[in-house]
């Protein structure tokens, strides 16, 4: 059973600060009063849910459901891409990933976002706030969201699973990213800099910076500031001792992200695993780096045929 939830729902807003100090003990999402935590409560209580018959996703209230139809009669359909959307606010800020706007700006570092929630989680970059704690290990997390989907990593529990490769995943996000990067060759998104064709806002995202020399992170202990996130970690591992390697019990390779040694692990260069089909000449790899390292070659043949020609 897929069960789909809503980011306009009263219990799931992760980006916003408002106070939620009412805790559900069965699947530890918070609230911001006691009535919306009993109306909850009756999910798990009596397994009240509407499920969508094009898709077989399952919505806590009928309202939810009747917002999600809207992404199979195309209401609301991107003219770039062809993406659809349940409401008219989530096309407006998605038009955004193709236009560039970006209307938030930080005020320490200057970076804009397409929205103001992401502009409040990435504030928690320069202040370090993290008020989301795991109660299993004491992790903590800068939004209520990312809380919730590392539970999974205490159960286990991965329920989007890939239809071409059979990898398994905790969000949908992920597995919808892992079907673009890895199984499709459309690349929607181009840099309005270089022309440079992606298939994710996020890389997209990511490969502007190259251009603009943002650097979004920055070290709490010290001046240094860094285009990416794992150069952000690996500094303050190796310059102020803060955080934990992630090592591997056969090579001894450390990594900086448990997920990435999860990747070397069970794949790969110690199983011999190779998921990732490149899918002009059918060649495997064991991780989607090095599949993107590969493709290039294939771009590379493309435009110097087509100059031949």
């Amino acid at each position: 059973m897929k069960i789909e939830a809503d980011s306009n729902d009263i219990t799931e807003h992760p980006h916003d600060d408002k106070p939620r100090p009412y805790l559900c003990t069965v699947c530890h999402k918070r609230f911001t009063t006691k009535g919306t935590l009993k109306s909850h409560k009756q999910i798990h209580t009596t397994g009240m849910l509407y499920s969508c018959s094009q898709c077989e996703k399952y919505f806590h209230s009928q309202r939810y459901l009747k917002q999600h139809m809207n992404v199979h009669s195309s209401k609301y359909k991107c003219t770039e891409c062809g993406k659809c959307f349940r409401d008219n606010q989530k096309l407006t800020i998605h038009r955004r990933s193709h236009s560039g706007q970006k209307p938030f700006e930080c005020t320490v570092c200057d970076n804009r976002f397409t929205t103001s929630s992401d502009l409040v989680v990435h504030s928690r970059i320069h202040s370090g706030e993290k008020p989301h704690k795991c109660h299993l290990c004491d992790k903590a997390f800068s939004q209520p969201g990312n809380l919730k989907y590392h539970m999974r990593v205490h159960t286990g529990d991965k329920p989007y699973k890939c239809s071409v490769c059979n990898r398994s995943f905790s969000r949908s996000n992920h597995l919808q990213t892992h079907k673009r990067r890895v199984h499709s060759n459309r690349r929607p998104y181009d840099c309005r800099y270089c022309g440079k064709l992606f298939k994710c806002s996020r890389d997209l995202k990511q490969h502007v910076r190259i251009h603009t020399g943002a650097k979004p992170y920055s070290c709490r202990h010290c001046s240094e500031r860094f285009t990416w996130r794992n150069q952000l970690k690996t500094h303050l591992l190796k310059s102020h001792s803060e955080g934990t390697w992630f090592t591997c019990h056969i090579c001894e390779k450390k990594f900086t992200q448990s997920c990435n040694l999860k990747e070397h692990l069970g794949l790969q260069h110690h199983e011999g695993v190779k998921p990732y089909v490149c899918f002009e000449c059918q060649k495997c790899f064991c991780t989607v780096g090095e599949l993107k390292s590969h493709l290039p070659v294939h771009s590379y043949y493309h435009t110097n045929h087509n100059k031949t020609v």
